[in-house]
């Protein structure tokens, strides 16, 4: 507890006095300064009781109002004079007194028989033991942490003993912002402001950390982001000393569940193993999801490529936790897992596997798990050229070859071809009725309808454009080298 200015006044060895705002005797004393200056508030740091024999202050009110109000401006807590017969004054003069009063900065006197340096020694030795008990209970306090971590009962023992201790209310998350532990058993959902430390500290891994008025969140872990410590509450200078403590603590313990969950990874990615085995066998393969708690009418299958084997055991490892009810394995640089569809696995990607190639398959009933995880395997390749997770869709197959090609290339051939058209009809009505006649499967019909055209003007445009592009309308490789050009441009209007 800090050293009060009534608790300088109650020693009786000092022989202080109070001459002035005894009211105010309850504000800290942080340091005690001797000083002479008849303006000394520029040299303080605030705080202090500050101590003069008044040897230059002219006294009267004028001079000792501006003295009065330069200390409180500089923020000292309180003024004492020195009184002697050797000393300019023997009580406290009637100016300095008012002035004090006016200024409501308290005013002690300090008798004869006590030096300057008496005062500024029971300040400083009250404030050695102010830390030394603080130290002490700081002590104590990790002991109980220490014990409840050490009595291998999960997080929520070693929360609760820092909570107790602290009155700082604390929950772990895992790096997607799950509640795994809290205080209590009482998860807090963290305001718009909490999200975001959040999500600046699950982006920036064990380097970071995030600090806001009533909050801190902390990452966890030894060599990758395990988890993260939120603390809602104002963590003073006592609770300070322990946060360091705490999250060694927590991040033992989140490394050993990591530790212990191999067994249990091991025996969930034999059952992605019979998962695939039961490949086309839509009964079999539920009942094997419904066994590892993914009761999904639909699933993905997802393939990870790490840099190297020991990297792809961690990512595995981290997409194990991430993926509720999901099924992984390792093969050598290569993650493989089937998830419900419902997950959102940019963000999981994203958190675990950032900058790895990766391919998403398409949603599929169970029994089809193995076709979507070799669609998603296909896509690796694609997801390393392109620089992000790729993912299927069976809608855009095309769109997403001609995005992995070179612009200026693409551009360049569908101008080459479809130029023509182009120059002979600049309103672009050529090219529309082509490219709808492509999209509708060659229909001469279902083109007239969509166009608003009569069916022989349909056939009149298109025979235009095999003239003006040379090419032959019933020819298969003539008509896929326009639909690719009209695929290019499409691309190039996208980007």
């Amino acid at each position: 507890m800090a050293l009060l200015i009534s608790d300088l006044v109650d020693r009786p060895e000092l022989h202080l006095s109070v001459a002035a705002c005894p009211e105010r005797l309850d504000r800290p004393v942080l340091a005690a300064h001797a000083s002479e200056l008849v303006r000394p508030g520029s040299w303080l740091q605030g705080g202090e009781l500050l101590m003069t024999i008044g040897l230059l202050l002219p006294m009267d009110v004028t001079a000792c109002r501006a003295y009065a109000d330069d200390v409180t401006a500089g923020g000292a807590h309180a003024l004492a004079l020195g009184l002697g017969p050797d000393l300019p004054y023997q009580e406290a003069p009637e100016p300095l007194v008012t002035a004090a009063t006016e200024a409501g900065l308290p005013l002690l006197t300090v008798g004869e028989e006590v030096p300057f340096i008496a005062v500024t020694k029971a300040v400083f030795a009250a404030q050695a033991a102010e830390q030394r008990a603080a130290v002490e209970s700081a002590f104590e306090t990790q002991r109980r942490l220490t014990a409840a971590a050490a009595a291998g009962h999960g997080l929520t023992p070693t929360l609760d003993a820092w909570t107790s201790a602290t009155g700082i209310r604390a929950q772990v998350i895992d790096p997607l912002g799950r509640v795994v532990a809290a205080d209590g058993g009482r998860p807090q959902v963290p305001d718009p402001a909490g999200a975001e430390l959040i999500r600046r500290v699950a982006a920036g891994g064990l380097r970071s950390s995030a600090v806001a008025p009533g909050l801190e969140v902390q990452p966890l872990g030894a060599r990758r982001l395990r988890g993260m410590l939120v603390l809602a509450g104002e963590v003073g200078p006592d609770a300070r000393l322990l946060v360091s403590g705490l999250v060694s603590l927590l991040s033992l313990e989140l490394e050993r569940r990591h530790l212990a969950g191999e067994p249990e990874r091991r025996r969930r990615a034999g059952l992605l193993g019979r998962l695939l085995d039961a490949a086309g066998a839509a009964e079999q393969a539920a009942d094997v999801l419904r066994g590892a708690g993914l009761a999904a009418d639909a699933v993905r299958g997802v393939v990870v490529e790490a840099s190297a084997g020991e990297a792809a055991r961690e990512i595995g490892a981290d997409l194990a936790l991430a993926v509720p009810g999901g099924l992984t394995r390792t093969r050598g640089a290569l993650i493989e897992a089937v998830v419900g569809e419902g997950l959102d696995l940019d963000a999981v990607l994203a958190r675990f596997a950032p900058g790895c190639p990766a391919g998403i398959g398409s949603p599929v009933p169970p029994g089809g798990a193995g076709a979507s995880l070799r669609e998603a395997g296909g896509l690796v390749e694609l997801s390393r050229t392109a620089g992000h997770p790729v993912r299927a869709r069976t809608d855009r197959s095309s769109a997403l070859l001609l995005d992995l090609g070179d612009r200026t290339a693409l551009a360049g051939y569908a101008d080459a071809l479809l130029g023509p058209l182009d120059t002979a009809d600049p309103a672009g009505g050529l090219t529309r009725t082509l490219a709808t006649w492509l999209d509708t499967g060659s229909s001469w019909d279902e083109t007239a309808r969509r166009l608003g055209l009569h069916r022989h003007t349909v056939r009149n445009r298109l025979d235009k454009v095999a003239h003006l592009t040379g090419r032959r309308l019933d020819d298969g490789d003539d008509r896929f080298d326009l639909w690719l050009a009209l695929r290019a441009r499409r691309a190039a209007r996208r980007a």
